[in-house]
């Protein structure tokens, strides 16, 4: 089950690296998530919340995600990158 946290840390925290560098984990598109997933996600933190970005737009309930987009616009912060794959 995801908690407030979760959900949190997907609008405020931004991918670390590639073609998505700098965007929020929650704005990256399902089908890059779907290619890295394939690919393998990265160990840690970041494989997790990237998994869980990848559940909410699978399952479609991503609105969720809205009223938390528009409380914290500009605290984006990046997770460390550990072990990518």
């Amino acid at each position: 089950m995801y908690t407030k946290e979760h959900l949190l840390q997907l609008v405020q925290m931004t991918m670390p690296f590639g073609k998505y560098q700098g965007k929020r984990i929650c704005d990256i598109p399902e089908e890059y998530l779907l290619w890295m997933q394939k690919k393998g996600f990265p160990q840690g933190h970041l494989g997790d919340l990237l998994a869980m970005m990848l559940e909410i737009r699978i399952h479609g309930v991503e609105d969720v995600l809205q009223p938390l987009k528009k409380a914290y616009p500009a605290k984006l912060i990046q997770p460390e990158a550990k072990g990518t794959h």
